[in-house]
This record gives structure tokens, sequence and C-alpha cells, in this order.
């Protein structure tokens, strides 16, 4: 299965799945003996739980009961993406750049999935 980015799926179950394999790859990329590695681990730790959390709390949304149970969690979606993109950040810019792997697709992601969910949210008042 092909692991970039730059081919988006249409189907946002799968690119929700594709955004967090990519997230817990980029972790394990950043290395173990860093001077930070307390706060990588940390960061690292909050980055897996909220970019999977996009995915599965999408799930929960397209088996909704209600309306108002979909724009809920679809909430929960944009909010999930929202601390991705933040905790990304916070590990590329508290990072000497030459020893992590490149995140700057995975914030773009981040913030392209909080505007979709943004979007579903607006069309579904």
């Amino acid at each position: 299965m092909d692991n970039s980015l730059d081919n988006k799926p249409y189907d946002l179950e799968e690119r929700t799945f594709k955004f967090a394999k990519m997230v817990s790859a980029f972790c394990k990329q950043i290395p173990k003996n860093h001077l930070m590695n307390q706060q990588n681990l940390e960061y690292s730790k909050q980055l897996i739980r909220s970019s999977s959390s996009v995915g599965s709390n999408y799930i929960e949304a397209n088996e909704a009961v209600s309306k108002k149970d979909f724009v809920y969690r679809i909430r929960i979606c944009r909010k999930e993406a929202k601390e991705s993109a933040f905790f990304l950040r916070l590990i590329v810019e508290t990072n000497d750049k030459s020893e992590i792997p490149d995140g700057s697709k995975l914030i773009d992601e981040a913030i392209q999935l909080k505007k979709i969910f943004s979007a579903i949210i607006e069309k579904s008042k």
C-alpha cells in the first residue's frame, strides 16, 4: 500500500486511517537517544492518540443514531485533527531538524482534515 499522503483517497475513512498510519511511522523515526527524549516520548504518545482518534471517531460518526450524534462525533474528529497538528508542530519545532523526519506533510494533512470536518459540520447545520 502506498504510504505517501500525496495521493489522498476520497474515502475519508481510508484517508484518516492512512493519516494515523503515517503518524505512527513518523513517531518511530524520532531518535530514541535524543536529548529531549522524555518530551518527545510524551508528545509522540499524545500525537498517536489524537491521530488515531480522528479515524476512530469518524467511523463512530458514520454509525451515529441521530444527526446530533453525528455532528458531535465529527466535532471530536475536528478537535483531534487540530490536536494532531499541534503535537506534530511541537515535535518539529522543538527538535533539531536534521535529527527528525520532515513532518510538514503530516501537519498539512492534519490541517486539511480539520477543514474537511469543519465543512461537514457547517453542511450539517
